[in-house]
């Protein structure tokens, strides 16, 4: 994997999320769409709080304290592929989810894009066998962590194309 291309799509796709943002008015942002699910407000609440936890997964790989066990088949895959498959959100997530006001969300990409610029230079000295698990995935070292969060923005990304779908019609 290419940590230099990943993190340069990273970056773009959270300029994208900062754009988008920008262009919502708090009303629109709050509100659930008539499709149903979640809110802009919750996909940006659960992208950038699950990613800051993915940082945190990422500096346990780089300072060793993962563990020597083997990527799923299904994990290569997903990376392999760049696609999640539709699955309902680990609990212990799903929980950390709420709706936040545009103010928070900006800090929230702000505090990311901080935590990001930090730990990014630091991959290249993990190790391939050190790991951390993820809760659907198993386990991933520092570079499948960080193309997990490109995978991860990327999905997200789309759900929220569907909602300004929703509301445009």
């Amino acid at each position: 994997m290419n940590t230099a291309k990943t993190y340069q799509s990273i970056l773009k796709m959270v300029s994208s999320y900062s754009a988008q943002l920008a262009m919502l008015n708090e009303e629109n942002f709050q509100l659930t769409p008539s499709i149903g699910g979640w809110s802009y407000s919750e996909v940006y609440s659960h992208i950038f709080d699950s990613s800051l936890l993915t940082l945190m997964a990422i500096e346990k790989c780089v300072n060793g304290e993962g563990e020597n066990q083997p990527t799923s088949f299904a994990a290569k895959v997903v990376l392999l592929f760049g696609f999640l498959p539709k699955v309902k959100v680990p609990a212990k997530l799903a929980d950390r989810v709420k709706k936040i006001d545009v103010q928070a969300a900006q800090q929230l990409i702000t505090e990311f894009e901080l935590q990001l610029a930090k730990v990014y230079p630091q991959i290249a000295q993990g190790k391939p066998n050190v790991k951390v698990k993820h809760p659907k995935l198993g386990y991933l070292n520092a570079t499948q962590w960080l193309r997990f969060v490109e995978i991860h923005f990327n999905h997200h990304i789309k759900q929220l194309n569907r909602i300004h779908k929703s509301f445009a019609q």
